[in-house]
This record gives C-alpha cells, sequence and structure tokens, in this order.
C-alpha cells in the first residue's frame, strides 16, 4: 500500500471512529473546514494538555493568557499583515484550479528528492552491507545530476521569494515544466499575491472604519499584553506568555486533511529577552521543543531541522520542526527569532512607551522575542499519522490499531464484562465508577469479547479490563495492553494505580523536566 493510500485510509479512519467529521456535512460541506469528534476532541484537549503543561507548569517564568480573536484594526498595520501578509498564487487555465506558486515549486522538489531516495535503496539493495551511502550519494551520476537540480531550483525560489520577484517564480514553474496536478498541462496564468486575512464588520458601522480581522495568528495577543502581564505578574526578563487559541486564514490552497485549514488552533509561546541574548535563546527552545516531541515517543527518526532560506520580515533567524508525514516532511513547528519588531511596531502605531526598565542594569529598552508556535491540528494529524497501523496477526486474522501515546489516548480504559448476565455487568460497573474520577474510560458488553477489543484498537484505547465469573471468586481481572494484545491478572483493587502509572501525565512531564 502507497503512502497516499494509507493517508486515505487513516482519513476514512478518523471519520468512522468520530475523531474528524467534514464540517456541515449534511449540506455537502465546508471545504478545508472540519468538526472534531467524540474521540478527536478528547485527543485534542490532551495534546492541549501536555504542551500547556510543558510550557506553563515546567517554567516558572512562563505564564498564560486568553486574548481575544477580535483585536483593534491598527494591529494588524503595525504587524505587517495588512501590507505583506500573502501568498504567491497561480491558476492552470485549463483544470481552473488555483495553487501557491511556491508550492508546486516544493512539490517538485520533493520529487527530485524522492528519485535520489530511490537511487539510494537500489544502491542499497545492490551492494548490501558494504553499501556506503555517503561516497553513493558523492559519486552516483543520477543522485548528482538531481542534486544539483534541487540546489539550483531551491537557490531560485530563495531568491525570488525574497526579492518578492513574481515573475521570477512563474518562470521557474515553467523551465522546470511543472504540471497542473489536474489537468496536466503547463497553461499557466501570471503569479500574483493574494492577502489571507478574513474581513468583517464591527457592529453596524459600514465602510473602512468598520471593518475589522479574524485573527490570523494568536501571536499579536500576546504582543499587545506584554505591558499588563509584566506588570501585574512582575515578571523579570527573561520570561514567556504562552497561549492556545483559534486563528483564520482564507487559504486558497487548501489541501491534505487538516494538515492545512482554513479554521485552525495554534499554540504559542513568546519568549521576552536582552537584546543581544535572543540567538543563544533560540538555540535552546530549539532544542527543547524537539525534545517535548520526542518525548512522545513516535520515532526520533519522523523529526528533523529546516532552517529557513527566507526569512520572514520580522525575523532574524528561524528553523522548522519538520514532520514525517505520509505524504513526506512537512513544517509542524516553527521557532522563530522575532527580533524586537512587533513590540517596537506596537510602540509606534499606538503612541504607547512599550518598554522593561532592567533592574540589574538600570536601563530601559524593548525586548527581543523567541517564538516557538505549533498549529495544534498538525499536531493531531502528527499523532495520528504515527499511531495508525494495519497488522496482520499471528492467527491470520488483520486489525487496525492506533498506537496513541497512552497520556494522548481519548479513552484510558474500557471495562468489558465477558457476559451480559451472571452479575458481572454490575461488578464491571463499579470499576467504571470507582475510575471514572480519574480516567475517561468505555463501558462495551455488545458483541464477543474480540470485537469488543477490535472496536477499542480502533479508537486507540490503551488497555482493556475483562471481567469474567473467576473475577466473583478472586476479585481479580484480566488486563490487556493494546499494542503487545499481551493479558495479565491483576487484583481489581490494583486497576487504578496500574493505569495511573500508565497513563499519567506527570511520568512525562518527569522525563521533560530532566531534560530541561
Amino acid at each position: 500500500m502507497t503512502q497516499e493510500e494509507v493517508f486515505k485510509q487513516l482519513t476514512a479512519h478518523a471519520k468512522e471512529y468520530g475523531f474528524v467529521f467534514p464540517s456541515s456535512e449534511i449540506y455537502d460541506g465546508l471545504s478545508a473546514v472540519y468538526d472534531y469528534g467524540q474521540m478527536g476532541v478528547e485527543l485534542k484537549n490532551n495534546i492541549k494538555k501536555y504542551w500547556w503543561d510543558a510550557m506553563v507548569r515546567l517554567n516558572e517564568n512562563i505564564v498564560g493568557i486568553d486574548s481575544a480573536i477580535f483585536m483593534h484594526p491598527k494591529i494588524w498595520q503595525a504587524s505587517g499583515h495588512v501590507g505583506a501578509f500573502n501568498d504567491p498564487l497561480i491558476d492552470n487555465k485549463d483544470s481552473k484550479k488555483r495553487y501557491r506558486a511556491d508550492v508546486l515549486i516544493e512539490d517538485y522538489i520533493a520529487k527530485l528528492e524522492e528519485k535520489i531516495n530511490k537511487d539510494v535503496e537500489k544502491g542499497r539493495r545492490k551492494f548490501g552491507e558494504s553499501f556506503d551511502e555517503a561516497q553513493f550519494r558523492a559519486t552516483n551520476p543520477n543522485v548528482l545530476r538531481n542534486q544539483q537540480k534541487m540546489d539550483e531550483v531551491r537557490e531560485r525560489m530563495t531568491a525570488a521569494l525574497n526579492a518578492n520577484d513574481l515573475q521570477g517564480l512563474r518562470d521557474i514553474i515553467i523551465d522546470c515544466g511543472i504540471v497542473c496536478p489536474i489537468s496536466g498541462t503547463k497553461n499557466w496564468t501570471e503569479v500574483r499575491q493574494f492577502n489571507l486575512m478574513f474581513s468583517t464588520q464591527l457592529g453596524n458601522i459600514s465602510g473602512e472604519d468598520g471593518i475589522i480581522y479574524l485573527r490570523p495568528e494568536t501571536a499579536q495577543g500576546i504582543f499587545v499584553n506584554f505591558l499588563n502581564v509584566q506588570k501585574t505578574g512582575r515578571m523579570k526578563i527573561p520570561f514567556g506568555i504562552a497561549q492556545i487559541g483559534k486563528a483564520f486564514r482564507n487559504e486558497i490552497v487548501a489541501r491534505q486533511f487538516i494538515f492545512r485549514m482554513r479554521e485552525f488552533e495554534q499554540m504559542e509561546m513568546q519568549f521576552f529577552v536582552r537584546p543581544g541574548s535572543e540567538l543563544e535563546w533560540f538555540a535552546k527552545w530549539k532544542e527543547t521543543r524537539l525534545q517535548w516531541h520526542k518525548a512522545l515517543g513516535l520515532g526520533d527518526e519522523k523529526y528533523r531541522f529546516h532552517d529557513h532560506e527566507k526569512l520572514a520580515h520580522y525575523a532574524n533567524a528561524a528553523t522548522d520542526i519538520e514532520f514525517e508525514f505520509p505524504f513526506g516532511f512537512k513544517e509542524l513547528e516553527g521557532i522563530h527569532s522575532r527580533t524586537d519588531f512587533d513590540l517596537g511596531n506596537h510602540q509606534k502605531f499606538s503612541g504607547r512607551k512599550i518598554q522593561y526598565f532592567d533592574p540589574e542594569t538600570g536601563e530601559s529598552y524593548t525586548p527581543y522575542v523567541v517564538e516557538t508556535s505549533i498549529g495544534l491540528d498538525r499536531m493531531f494529524l502528527a499523532v495520528l499519522s504515527a499511531a495508525y497501523c494495519e497488522e496482520k496477526l499471528e492467527n491470520g486474522e488483520e486489525r487496525v490499531v492506533l498506537r496513541i501515546p497512552p497520556v494522548l489516548a481519548p479513552v484510558k480504559l474500557a471495562v468489558l464484562p465477558l457476559v451480559k448476565k451472571d452479575g458481572l455487568p454490575e461488578i464491571a460497573r463499579d470499576i467504571i465508577d470507582d475510575l471514572k474520577f480519574d480516567f475517561n474510560c468505555q463501558y462495551d458488553e455488545k458483541d464477543s469479547i474480540g470485537k469488543r477489543y477490535r472496536r477499542q484498537d480502533a479508537i486507540g484505547t490503551p488497555f482493556c479490563i475483562t471481567v469474567d465469573h473467576q473475577t466473583k471468586e478472586d476479585n481479580c481481572v484480566t488486563i490487556r495492553d493494546r499494542d503487545t494484545m499481551s493479558q495479565e491478572r491483576i487484583p481489581v483493587a490494583e486497576v487504578g494505580r496500574i493505569i495511573r502509572e500508565r497513563t499519567d501525565f506527570r511520568t512525562v512531564m518527569k522525563k521533560l523536566n530532566k531534560i530541561g
């Protein structure tokens, strides 16, 4: 099965088992907008808790806020979004489909990289244990030719983006022979810029004076509250402000399920530092955030850094933590050194002094900022992608299992009476009633025990407890592990302790605390 087919299966699975639904589906849906179902909202909330606790609980100098979605329109002028928050778009005249020009070029580069990887794998199979990958990449003619193409195209794209050279982007598309994925033709329009912000009217005020925007990011809500938080919290630099909230972008090219949506949720932290120390903190937060991801155990090899060749107008350093989705390595989280651009511009546009008095140096200055920004929906998709597994069992049967890290699993424990009689359901209910205050539990008595196990595997429940007739005699139950399918007999009184040890946030938090 190809990765594309796996992704289609994953998307279907997410709907079938209550993780993600197309929004407004009974009205034929709304493009690039999704609803989270009963399983999805639990997973989403657990990811939020994991992020929030790692940021706010483990760091005494980081606090959280929740700013409004609607903000004064001048904020978006100060941030540069009104004038510069654009995507370079191009249309195919035959398919009438619209694409981001830079994404078309990036996809072309990815195909060249895929060709290189295929040649490397051929070499590995041919030479076996004696295969030297570094030497092969440095000497193989096909690899060298494709690598040179990649480097040249990437260099041209970076130069065009930095210079806002729309014709240059179109020239790359034409020169590389990039075709429309739908029509297969090269009949392209000119490239033009498209602003991504949604606008609306405030109250009953008409005209330009009443125009406000749905926020395209949560960061500005932090910046405009810098003084409020710093003074009321008596915060000393360095310190951070964290926030989780909705953001909105009028994405023309929304695709790949929940990877790119028009309404999405961000988890951002802005860390305020003394000017001149920002690159040191940038390096620290790069490693700290990577360790946060790796602590989940989804596979260290699924992450990599990608340093930005084109820096945003506010940054002096930027990198992405990329994750290997079924459709390739893509951005999961961004770490940016934003300098004093945001606070400085808000000071200029608002006419209010936004500075910090440093008691150690006796000087006042505008702090520099290091940002960590992760898309909650992308993180959700990363967890789901890494967890989804179709496997064949020793007895010839097949199962679909979501190996979601137990700490994030929507349901921590399923309690299953072996039969619906002889007092077993009552015992199972007593166990649920005792544990439901600590864990999200499910009770299931329908169908054979094997089918019930499969249902729990499909939603990622890490542990199942089976109550059988012997339970009435020895007050013990059988606990089944989702990943290994191993079973062991344990006392009912020990169930809570065992589940807590294996699913508690404290375990992963202690690991992160030790790393930090």
